[in-house]
């Protein structure tokens, strides 16, 4: 693996996890995936400290004005930001952090290979790729509401909406060794999704493509859609609720993530309103996962 070139830092420090999250939810929603990846870690005496690496250097102002409306300007004034020297910090990371197991599925990194075991659906992922890398609690929420979906529904027409790494995509594929579309806005996370499918031999079956929202001609051509799996963030959701219902065949499941708990009644409202019903919730680390079904 080749080394990530220079990038850079800001790293700051907030006094509850209540404003930690708070400010890695705005930054996620100015700062799309592929511009900066964002982590926040209790620190000691329940101080929360948030690093943030960007692919370009970012407008300092920004940062702050971001920060100092999420959590003030005391947190504001203790960023700091510098220049990460060239080199696979990425990978560096990922080698500290052990398999994710989530139902019948475990995402690991390439040295944790020989850790899956046999009676689980393995899913590589080299975070030195792109962001995501299945440790997020959104991520795993979507792998464990699909878990529970495939106990009991076979789909044939899946979606991946918004699929990063393609994580949910090689999921659902290698479960189910059926074809699976899978989107992005971002041509790199296209890229990295489907060399990503052929690392875990199901480069067959996931068919990666750039688009926008529902704009490409694949979905009409794939769909309608039995399942569809979409983490992104709470308000591109609300936002697709009406295009996404146009997609769905009968009874389609629908699992989305990417919001706080806080922003799931809201969610859920938009597409309620277009005749989906929630029928699970899953909240893991102050993030929530939906698992909802056309009932229109």
């Amino acid at each position: 693996m080749t080394s990530t070139p220079a990038t850079s830092r800001a790293a700051f420090a907030v006094g509850t996890e209540t404003a930690a999250k708070l400010v890695v939810d705005i930054l996620t929603e100015v700062f799309f995936e592929g511009q900066a990846a964002i982590a926040a870690f209790e620190g000691p005496g329940g101080r929360w400290d948030v690093t943030v690496h960007f692919a370009v250097p970012p407008d300092q102002a920004l940062v702050r004005q971001l920060v100092t409306n999420a959590a003030g300007e005391e947190a504001a004034k203790t960023i700091v930001f510098d220049t990460v020297e060239a080199k696979d910090w990425v990978k560096a990371t990922l080698e500290d952090l052990v398999p994710v197991p989530a139902g019948r599925f475990v995402v690991h990194g390439h040295h944790d290979r020989a850790r899956v075991p046999s009676n689980k659906i393995g899913i590589e992922i080299e975070a030195a790729l792109a962001f995501g890398t299945g440790h997020h609690g959104t991520t795993r929420g979507c792998l464990l509401l699909l878990d529970h979906v495939l106990k009991a529904y076979r789909p044939q027409r899946v979606l991946d909406l918004g699929t990063g790494t393609g994580v949910l995509a090689i999921a659902a594929a290698k479960a189910l060794q059926e074809n699976v579309l899978a989107s992005d806005i971002d041509p790199l996370s296209v890229r990295v999704a489907q060399e990503n499918a052929r690392l875990n031999e199901a480069g067959h079956l996931v068919q990666a493509i750039p688009a926008t929202g529902f704009s490409a001609p694949q979905f009409a051509q794939a769909g309608p859609f039995d399942l569809v799996l979409a983490n992104i963030l709470a308000n591109p959701l609300r936002q697709l609720a009406s295009p996404m219902a146009r997609h769905l065949a009968p009874s389609a499941l629908v699992i989305l993530s990417g919001l706080l708990t806080p922003q799931a009644a809201s969610v859920i409202a938009a597409y309620r309103a277009r005749g989906l019903v929630p029928v699970r919730h899953l909240r893991i680390e102050g993030w929530s996962s939906l698992l909802l079904r056309n009932a229109g």
